[in-house]
């Protein structure tokens, strides 16, 4: 995970924010969250922070093309479902991620690395709340 990434104070708050919700939060709220902690963080170091912690795999950036990413602090593959009615992201949890890697991998005599798949639809409070 280090990939030779210095652990600054920055990047410290920012890891604890994100490995504390399931929400898979944007830059903004990161950055609203952050200034409890630490007012004088800017929203550019915010960005920074989360580009250099995606690039040393400590979190995972969520780039569907919607104009703005999203993160997720846990860096391990896995599956997300998108509600298209209210925007929350949920993970999936389910275990077919590495048997997937296998299954290509034998099918197509390749080696993967990773792998991605989202799933969109409406969640079960956008459903209830229809009712």
């Amino acid at each position: 995970m280090n990939n030779g990434m210095r652990m600054t104070e920055q990047r410290a708050l920012i890891l604890k924010i994100l490995r504390s919700t399931k929400s898979h939060p944007t830059a903004d709220w990161i950055y609203q969250e952050a200034r409890k902690e630490m007012p004088n963080i800017s929203l550019g170091t915010v960005y920074r922070n989360l580009r250099v912690l995606a690039e040393a795999g400590a979190i995972m950036e969520l780039d569907y093309g919607s104009g703005y990413s999203r993160y997720d602090g846990n860096p391990e593959n896995h599956y997300h479902f998108q509600c298209q009615a209210c925007g929350k992201m949920y993970d999936v949890d389910i275990e077919l991620v590495h048997q997937l890697d296998e299954l290509v991998e034998e099918s197509l005599g390749a080696i993967i690395h990773e792998h991605r798949l989202e799933f969109y639809g409406i969640c079960k409070d956008c459903q209830e709340n229809n009712h």
